[in-house]
């Protein structure tokens, strides 16, 4: 061993908790927190600036456990520092039901939780997000922000297809303050890496602009010399640590077989026997955790100098700096938000949603400075870039877009790391149709409930010619059933401000605002105080009489049953018309309003050019259902909807039929 016998013992520390919870609980992982907690242990010894008294402050260096299975290193590294939520009982339920120490680390069920991890090298690229958003603050806030961002990532992170897009989005920006340590233990579930993987690991991150140190993962000095060397580094570094899965055990170290399992009790004690580990399960020696607490108030002691450049700063700047981190809008964003719906009420021309949005985010980040906008290389067709929103780019962070390219996996990841990051609001943009491509990291910003912004536009067979491969059919369902998720579709202009406005006004769920490419009337004429989307679903148009028929839509498609609504009215129909611009909003609404909107019409008839999953509560089973249940095709956009059945004179049909079906009765 090239460590003395108290650094052993600090590192064993760690392996032991990890140990003894793993096989309390029947299940886990402790074969990553035994092979890299030497690294642990220098990382959070030497060199981490953090206060597990203040776990929040804003300019706190990240450790981020992309490798989220080894769940039980960043437990017992928060217990041995002194944080609250991590207490020996708690690590004593590791994976119980209401226990904080889940079976993979989660955002908010405790502090040090920078993220949830779990799903391979999601983590990684949400650290490249918070890489990316300590530049941005920096930028504007000068040295008041200045810290370091690390990363623990295995070879299953590394093999998973958003790591390429993370690595070189990382250094294409040149993030420099971003370490990632690559737990190269050769080991995955199957067995040897070499059963699936044959990449050099370090010519790659090389050829995607990092800088790249080799160590042995068991050498603590060697380890605090390559973190001192990333530091100097102007490129974002790897430190490609060779380490032994399962480290001190004499039987399962360097195998499979200790990846994902409990070591059972003779291997414990064996392994107790080899580490010279006296004590008895989740018991650590006074010396030894003495010796961690105090690494834990030594790492605090830059906070306190923080806090007094804190409040030398401009009494303006200051609030400006703590209303961000708080995550509060502007006072004057819902004022100025009812003025522009007013205006917009007033234009009387047909336009797409996503150039209403556009128009709409026009004003939003001229009051809003913390969004923080993007698309994955389709700016000009998601329309996401307004003019206060400058590009940026390695030599200038003070820009508020970010080129994501054709990344949108890492777009979504890298958002959520910069809404976890704090001060920020990101958006971004891609088609509908490659939502499938985001969907993992959509499925995490629902799951931690952060603020992030997704502009999908091209929502439909209104697309046109690009066809069924650019055609979302099933996607609005898909997202639907995400929980914490809202999933809006505005109908024109006015109803795009007000999900905009819900949108960034909704703290801990994350929205996905669905947006057309072709154009749409505008239909929104009254209600401009109120935010009507809030709703979910609201009466756009009311019956002469008692209703026979009410239409439901969303989107592009409330526009033909508003055309449908004059006509049977004209023929002495009494029709209603249901805007649903979020099912979500709607189910959060009292069972009083959604029983009273829904009615009781004797024909419902729901129209959205999308499948018909999730529309049965608003028609029942006995309403009718117009919209897709096939591919899109090829075509122009007028031939689209008449070929597949999405028409006014199509649902004027079915109400006459179903009138009359129903007077034969």
């Amino acid at each position: 061993m090239k460590n003395s016998r108290q650094q052993n013992q600090m590192a064993n520390a760690i392996r032991f908790l990890s140990i003894d919870a793993v096989e309390k609980a029947g299940s886990g992982h402790p074969g990553l927190p035994m092979g890299v907690a030497d690294i642990a242990t220098v990382l959070y010894t030497r060199f981490m600036s953090h206060d597990p008294r203040k776990p929040g402050w804003p300019n706190r260096d990240r450790f981020v456990l992309s490798a989220g299975h080894g769940s039980m290193l960043l437990y017992s590294l928060l217990y041995l520092t002194g944080y609250e939520d991590i207490t020996l009982d708690q690590i004593k339920n590791f994976r119980q039901l209401g226990a904080r120490t889940a079976g993979h680390p989660e955002y908010g069920h405790a502090a040090g939780v920078e993220t949830t991890t779990g799903p391979l090298g999601q983590g990684l690229a949400n650290a490249v997000g918070m890489a990316l958003g300590e530049r941005l603050m920096n930028s504007r806030f000068s040295d008041l922000i200045d810290h370091k961002i690390y990363v623990l990532v295995g070879d299953g992170c590394l093999m998973e297809g958003i790591s390429q897009e993370a690595i070189s989005m990382a250094g294409h920006l040149q993030l420099s303050k971003l370490t990632v340590f690559w737990d190269n233990n050769n080991i995955s579930i199957d067995g040897r890496i070499s059963l699936s993987d044959s990449t050099d690991q370090c010519m790659r991150f090389i050829a995607c602009g990092w800088n790249t140190i080799e160590v042995d993962g068991h050498d603590q000095e060697a380890i605090s010399k390559a973190i001192e060397k990333a530091h100097e580094s102007k490129k974002p570094t790897l430190i490609a640590c060779k380490t032994t899965i399962g480290f001190g055990s004499p039987y399962k170290a360097d195998t499979n077989g200790i990846h994902g399992s409990p070591l059972g009790t003779d291997e414990i004690a064996a392994t107790r026997a080899v580490l010279e580990w006296d004590a008895l399960p989740f018991v650590v020696p006074t010396e030894i955790l003495d010796r961690w607490r105090a690494s834990g108030i030594n790492a605090a002691k830059k906070r306190i100098e923080w806090d007094k450049k804190l409040e030398k700063l401009d009494v303006g700047k200051r609030a400006e700096f703590e209303r961000l981190m708080r995550g509060d809008l502007p006072d004057i964003f819902d004022a100025a938000m009812n003025r522009y719906k007013k205006e917009l009420i007033a234009i009387d021309t047909k336009m797409a949603t996503r150039q209403s949005s556009a128009m709409v985010l026009e004003v939003i980040n001229g009051i809003v400075p913390e969004t923080i906008g993007g698309s994955a290389d389709l700016t000009g067709s998601n329309n996401t870039k307004t003019s206060q929103t400058h590009s940026i780019s390695p030599q200038n962070f003070s820009g508020r877009y970010v080129h994501y390219g054709i990344r949108e996996h890492v777009m979504g990841a890298m958002m959520n790391g910069l809404a976890l990051y704090g001060g920020i609001i990101p958006y971004g943009g891609t088609f509908l149709c490659f939502s499938d491509y985001a969907r993992p990291a959509m499925r995490l910003s629902s799951l931690m409930g952060v603020r992030v912004i997704y502009v999908m536009t091209h929502d439909s067979i209104g697309l046109g010619e690009d066809g069924p491969t650019h055609q979302p059919v099933e996607h609005l369902a898909a997202l639907r059933s995400i929980p914490n998720h809202f999933v809006l579709r505005p109908a024109d202009a006015t109803e795009t401000a007000e999900c905009w406005q819900l949108a960034l006004q909704s703290r801990k769920t994350p929205s996905t605002l669905v947006l057309t490419r072709q154009s749409v009337p505008s239909i929104r004429r009254e209600h401009v105080n109120k935010n009507m989307c809030a709703l979910g679903a609201y009466e756009l148009e009311k019956a002469s009489d008692e209703a026979q028929v009410t239409l439901f839509a969303s989107g592009s498609e409330v526009s033909i049953i508003a055309a449908a609504h004059r006509i049977l009215e004209k023929r002495g129909v009494a029709t209603r018309v249901v805007s649903v611009p979020s099912f979500e909003l709607f189910e959060q609404q009292s069972l009083s309003y959604q029983q009273a909107l829904i009615g009781s019409a004797p024909v419902k008839i729901a129209v959205e050019a999308a499948i018909n999953q999730g529309w049965e509560r608003f028609i029942g089973i006995n309403g009718t259902f117009i919209g897709m249940n096939s591919f899109g095709a090829s075509g122009p956009i007028k031939n689209l909807y008449a070929h597949f059945g999405i028409t006014l004179e199509v649902v004027l049909e079915t109400a006459d039929a179903k009138l009359q079906s129903i007077s034969k009765s």
